[in-house]
Parts: structure tokens; C-alpha cells; sequence
């Protein structure tokens, strides 16, 4: 009883102090983003150029973007750059992972499977405005190397203007941003690979499942957190896309690349139009909180079930 007692204590003073650890965070959360968002709805619902008071238009900005074809054709290209950055790194992503985990680092040893892996994420290292001005090189219609390679394997025909024709602005954006983002799921899903319990692997293959049935009964179910973790992280991280269209494209050409962010962005800074900018990134927030929502619901769903 003597010696209980004083655990008791213990345990409701760490308790009592816990909420304090919360403080610098709570603070920094208020400062940074709540404070922020709760200004920029504010400013939504005004008629102001930046400079001067802003004019209270109500719900005007919220009525004239329904009717933007700009802001929705935004939106569908912002859905293409979700399959480039989301769908598709994740598919890919589990494949390459599963190569490299599965065969390389099984016959050739971890080491050059950690290289290959490596090698795979490099781009991810890279800041996004260098990727950008070297793949604006790259893509570059006269002197630019996929062109000239093109030409010296005898396929001239194929060149193109790959970043200048609208018909094929969007797929080259999409490109570099899958060759961005791959290394991402790669290194998570290898990550997960490890902790994996091989007795699963052993009993489906002493069943006489093979290499597909196993990757595809054990080991992809296995991994179901970690790719709620990337879909999430990989969906929100192409709905705010900026940067990458801002360097290679600016929207263009005649808006064929253009997303929320950047339209937001022509609005607050080429345009002087912040109200309706503060609209239109208000909206692109408001879709982000609501996607994440339903992933994490899902997610919880799934490890329920």
C-alpha cells in the first residue's frame, strides 16, 4: 500500500501536465493556419485589390465561380495530375517495391536493392524548381534532349513541342510529376515490406502459391496502412500542386495545365482580384479537409474490418 501510493501520484502528475506539451503546437496551429484561414474566408467574401479597404460583396465571389469555366477546367486537370501523382505512383509504386525487396534484395543482397531504391527517390531530394527548369530543358522544342534524341534514332516525326501544344502540355506535366513522385511509395512500401511476417510468404508458397499470388493475397493486404498513408499524402499533396506548373508551364498554354493553386495565385498576384482568389483557395481547402476526412474514415473502417 505505501509503495502503490506514491506510483498513484505519479501517474496523475504526469497526467496533469501533459495538455502543456500541447501548448507550442496548439499555438503554432492557431498562428500559422487557423488565424491564416480564417482570414482568407473573410477576404472571400470581399470585392479588394490589395491595397485600400476591401468592399463586403457577400456571396458574390462563391455565385461567380460557379459559372468560371476557368476554375472548373482547373479542376479537370486537377483530377489528371491526382492519377499522375496518387493512382498511379501507388500502383507503380508497389510493383517496384515489390521487385526490389522480392528479387533484388533476395538474390543480389539488400545493398543494391538500397542503391536501386535510392536511386528511385533521388528526385524526390531534388527542390522542385530545379526538377522544373531541367525538365523545361529537356522537353524543350528546338534544341531540347528528347527531341534531338528522337532525331538521332531516326524518329523526327515524333518530335513535338511538348510543353507549348495544348493537346500535350497536361500528359508532359503529368510525366514529371510521376517521375517526382515515385520514389515516395517506393521507400514507404519497402519500408512496410519489412515488417511483414515471412511465415505468411513460406505457408502461401508450400500451398503452391506463386510469386503473383503471394504478392497479391499477402502481401498487398499486409500493406493496406501504408498505402491509406500514401493515396493520402500523395491526393493532397496534387490537389495543392503549385510549384511544378508555375516553373514548367504557368498554366499554359491558353490554360490547358492550369490547377486551383496556380488560378488562385493568377488572381491574388497578376490579377489583383483577392477576394476572388481568397475564394477560390477557401474552396481548394475546404475539398482538401473534406477528402482527408473520408480517406482517414475509410481507413478506419478498414482496420476495424
Amino acid at each position: 500500500m505505501t509503495s502503490a501510493a506514491p506510483r498513484v501520484r505519479r501517474r496523475r502528475g504526469s497526467g496533469g501536465t501533459y495538455p502543456l506539451f500541447l501548448v507550442p503546437g496548439a499555438l503554432l496551429l492557431l498562428a500559422v493556419i487557423l488565424v491564416p484561414f480564417g482570414m482568407n474566408i473573410g477576404t472571400s467574401f470581399t470585392s479588394w485589390s490589395g491595397v485600400g479597404d476591401p468592399t463586403w460583396i457577400g456571396l458574390d465571389n462563391y455565385g461567380k465561380l460557379l459559372g468560371d469555366s476557368t476554375f472548373w477546367q482547373s479542376f479537370r486537370n486537377n483530377a489528371a495530375l491526382v492519377v499522375a501523382m496518387a493512382i498511379v505512383p501507388t500502383a507503380l509504386g508497389l510493383m517496384i517495391a515489390a521487385g526490389l525487396h522480392d528479387h533484388v534484395g533476395r538474390n543480389f543482397g539488400p545493398r543494391p536493392a538500397a542503391i536501386l531504391r535510392a536511386c528511385v527517390y533521388l528526385p524526390q531530394v531534388l527542390p522542385i524548381a530545379v526538377a522544373g527548369i531541367v525538365w523545361g530543358w529537356l522537353l524543350a522544342p528546338q534544341g531540347g534532349a528528347v527531341n534531338e534524341l528522337l532525331g538521332a534514332l531516326g524518329a523526327e516525326s515524333l518530335a513535338r513541342n511538348w510543353l507549348g501544344d495544348p493537346d500535350l502540355a497536361l500528359w508532359s506535366v503529368m510525366a514529371v510529376l510521376l517521375w517526382v513522385q515515385i520514389g515516395y511509395p517506393v521507400v514507404v512500401f519497402m519500408a512496410g515490406m519489412g515488417r511483414v511476417d515471412p511465415s505468411l510468404h513460406e505457408a502461401a508458397q508450400l500451398d503452391g502459391a506463386s510469386w503473383w499470388g503471394r504478392f497479391r493475397h499477402v502481401t498487398v493486404p499486409q500493406l493496406r496502412p501504408e498505402v491509406f498513408v500514401v493515396l493520402l499524402t500523395c491526393t493532397i499533396a496534387s490537389l495543392k500542386v503549385f510549384a511544378p506548373v508555375y516553373v514548367l508551364t504557368r498554366g499554359g498554354p491558353g490554360g490547358a495545365t492550369n490547377v486551383p493553386a496556380y488560378y488562385s495565385f493568377q488572381n491574388f498576384f497578376e490579377k489583383a482580384k483577392v477576394g476572388y482568389g481568397s475564394a477560390i483557395a477557401t474552396v481548394l481547402t475546404l475539398l482538401i479537409v473534406v477528402l482527408t476526412a473520408l480517406f482517414l474514415r475509410a481507413q478506419n473502417k478498414g482496420e476495424d474490418g
